[in-house]
């Protein structure tokens, strides 16, 4: 492989990894989230009311 291919592999390889890095972190520094969690079973249609 040529030095440009090394190059393009080793920045997209790192993107990738710092973007899902990034995300590990925004998910598990965010405080108080186990309140802001909910299921499908939390909702309840308007027409279900009556």
């Amino acid at each position: 492989m040529t030095g440009l291919g090394w190059l393009m592999m080793l920045v997209a390889v790192g993107g990738i990894t710092s973007l899902f890095a990034w995300c590990i972190y925004k998910v598990f520094s965010t405080p108080d989230t186990a309140e802001h969690m909910h299921s499908q079973a939390d909702i309840k249609p308007p027409d279900i009311e009556s």
